[in-house]
């Protein structure tokens, strides 16, 4: 483990906001340098015989940053989710788990990232909101939006306060 490791805690999930603890989690790997081994995991060779010591050597270093990225995920999830991922063997297992169970099939992500859509379009600001709390609500919808893999422009977040935001 780098000396970073030992200063940042990983993000617990608990269940609830897991795109916004999938995003810290992504990028704490990609500090780390181990996103490419949870996202992509560790392939064996089908015949490690002919391997040479140098590739030998490669496969343990991978198997090793695959077993540390998995105690992290394992150690960034509540007791009652642990169950969920203790079966898991590799990194790439258990952020699948975790990844279907809390963001969905394809066909619920694509329904979840319509109706965030329709939310963006038809989002307007309350009398009693601040511009503040307002832009805030706008953010965090824009940020889910992201988070499912829709890029909002920033010119487009502009416009969008500019048009829904009341007199005042």
């Amino acid at each position: 483990m780098s000396s970073l490791a030992k200063q940042i805690s990983v993000p617990i999930f608990s269940g609830q906001n897991y795109d916004y603890w999938a995003i810290k989690m992504k990028t704490y790997f990609q500090s780390q340098k181990l996103w490419e081994i949870v996202e992509e995991g560790v392939t064996l060779p089908e015949d490690s015989s002919t391997s040479s010591l140098a590739e030998k050597g490669k496969l343990e270093n991978k198997k090793a940053k695959d077993s540390e990225a998995l105690y992290y995920i394992q150690t960034a999830v509540a007791d009652h989710i642990f169950p969920r991922i203790s079966v898991a063997t590799s990194a790439k297992e258990a952020w699948s788990i975790l990844q279907k169970e809390y963001q969905g099939s394809a066909k619920v992500r694509i329904i979840k990232l319509q109706t965030l859509r329709r939310d963006f379009e038809n989002m307007k600001m309350k009398d009693s909101e601040t511009i503040d709390e307002y832009y805030t609500k706008v953010r965090e919808l824009v940020n889910q939006l992201k988070a499912y893999g829709e890029d909002i422009p920033e010119k487009r977040v502009v416009e969008k306060l500019l048009i829904s935001v009341t007199e005042k």
